[in-house]
């Protein structure tokens, strides 16, 4: 039995976007954490990710399967199941990403000033 995913991974008042280095689109990087650990289910990956849409969801984890990071396998039996793993390729990312995410942890106050700044110019 594998540990389950922590709802709380990802801090909701930290966003996402603020990662200035993007693989994919907007969610790959922390679907890509989800998957450090491990195979998971679309439903395990919903947990933490619960603030993307499923159609959102998959459509990601189609174009990290397209791209060669993410491994999609349909496992045999009666009711359907189907894990998603890192390749080789998507593992090879987490040193970058996790460089990327110390990088916006330390400028956190400077990019959101930066963006309120840039809104308030609009």
């Amino acid at each position: 039995m594998r540990k389950p995913l922590d709802p709380d991974m990802f801090d909701p008042v930290c966003p996402s976007e603020l990662v200035p280095i993007r693989v994919g689109d907007k969610w790959a990087g922390l679907i890509i954490q989800c998957l450090e650990g491990g195979p998971r289910r679309f439903s395990e990956l919903r947990i933490p990710l619960r603030t993307v849409t499923p159609k959102v969801l998959t459509a990601s984890l189609r174009s990290l399967e397209r791209d060669g990071f993410v491994l999609r396998t349909a496992l045999p039996g009666p009711v359907r199941h189907v894990e998603y793993r890192l390749t080789p390729l998507g593992r090879s990312l987490l040193p970058l990403l996790a460089t990327a995410r110390a990088w916006a942890e330390t400028h956190l106050d400077e990019l959101l000033t930066a963006r309120e700044a840039a809104d308030r110019a609009r």
